[in-house]
């Protein structure tokens, strides 16, 4: 019979802990296939490296938790009494020194939680190593990233088609997001950009009440949801015609997204990756405005490893999907950006994201 804990298991023989927790987020959604909410309820799941996990759960979750399967021993709680008692008790249930945990999900409550239940419990942050095993996608988790961007890439053809001069830029977002979900999304990626002349200018602008004018350059990053995979897609346009300045700024990011797909293969690093990206910028008259790197993983998390950054030198293997995302971002002026998803394989790499990047005026 399979283990199913079997990766989480050999993590924390890895790392010499006796176990691993894992609380709502993504690692767990992938382990269980099933999301949970955390607001101020804890859960908590403890994997030893040997023998039966535990669980502490909320109880009125308890119903939604059955149907998981869950192996192990389960240690419920009520508001009314709090959850101090059911961490003793599970403390007292799997004894532990030492255990590996989430650095970036478990928040500090649950932590300390944890700390007073297992008094001089030596709690190491393993971040890298447990969302590590997210890293290489299966074929069916390759798919379902597939089915989100082709859905992304369908809502915004149609939402571009109704795009014209004088329209805002929370008039475009609304239709994006409506557009999303009546392809199909389950949700969204993250809120939505679309930022239009100086607003695009920065990375990471929230839509305004502003219209849109012609010569405008209009920058959209966003991504609908399905089967647990988010897409990340940008790609920006410009407004009734674009000037030689534009062109130029749109040229030469597009010329540093292409350098990225040249030099991706298995086996190459984040750092060469994002240093061919960046120094086709770098070598530009608008080397004075980028702001970013070239990218990050992506799959359950729409930020997740590798990081495709100068000075990160993680090998990349087969399997691993990026997003090859250079921008640049003249204040006050105008902001480019052009982001493709990519997967990395033995003999280069495929580009997921299928939507055309030339030069595309609008409206």
């Amino acid at each position: 019979m399979t283990d199913r804990y079997a990766e989480h298991r050999r993590v924390a023989r890895d790392l010499g802990v006796d176990a691993i927790a894992l609380v709502p987020g993504f690692n767990f959604e992938r382990l269980f296939n099933a999301r949970f909410g955390s607001h101020e309820r804890p859960m908590v799941i403890i994997i030893p490296a040997n023998g039966a996990p535990v669980a502490l759960v909320p109880n009125l979750e308890l119903l939604s938790f059955a149907e998981l399967g869950f192996e192990g021993r389960v240690f419920d709680w009520r508001d009314q009494v709090g959850y101090t008692d059911a961490f003793t008790a599970m403390a007292a249930h799997l004894p532990l020194k030492s255990l590996a945990v989430e650095g970036q999900v478990m928040r500090v409550f649950v932590h300390h939680a944890l700390a007073a239940a297992y008094p001089g419990l030596r709690i190491v942050d393993a971040e890298k190593q447990i969302s590590g095993l997210r890293l290489c996608k299966t074929e069916a988790e390759i798919a379902a990233l597939t089915r989100a961007i082709r859905l992304s890439e369908a809502a915004l053809a149609e939402t571009v088609a109704e795009v014209k001069v004088g329209m805002t830029e929370k008039a475009i977002e609304s239709l994006l997001v409506s557009a999303l979900f009546r392809n199909g999304a389950e949700g969204l990626s993250f809120g939505s950009i679309v930022a239009a002349a100086g607003n695009a200018a920065m990375p990471h602008a929230h839509a305004r009440d502003v219209a849109i004018k012609a010569g405008d350059a209009l920058l959209i990053d966003f991504g609908g949801r399905k089967d647990g995979f988010a897409a990340d897609i940008t790609r920006t346009f410009f407004v009734g015609h674009a000037d030689d300045r534009a062109h130029q700024v749109y040229d030469t990011v597009l010329r540093a997204n292409l350098a990225g797909f040249k030099v991706t293969k298995a086996g190459v690093t984040a750092h060469q990756i994002d240093d061919a990206v960046i120094s086709v910028l770098e070598a530009s008259p608008f080397a004075d405005y980028i702001r970013t790197k070239t990218g990050h993983g992506l799959g359950r998390d729409v930020h997740e490893a590798p990081y495709i950054m100068r000075g990160n030198h993680e090998v990349l293997a087969a399997g691993t999907v990026y997003t090859n995302e250079p921008g640049l971002y003249i204040p006050d002026e105008i902001g480019v950006r052009i982001e493709d998803d990519v997967l990395v394989t033995d003999g280069g790499c495929i580009s997921l994201t299928q939507y055309p990047k030339t030069l595309t005026v609008i409206g």
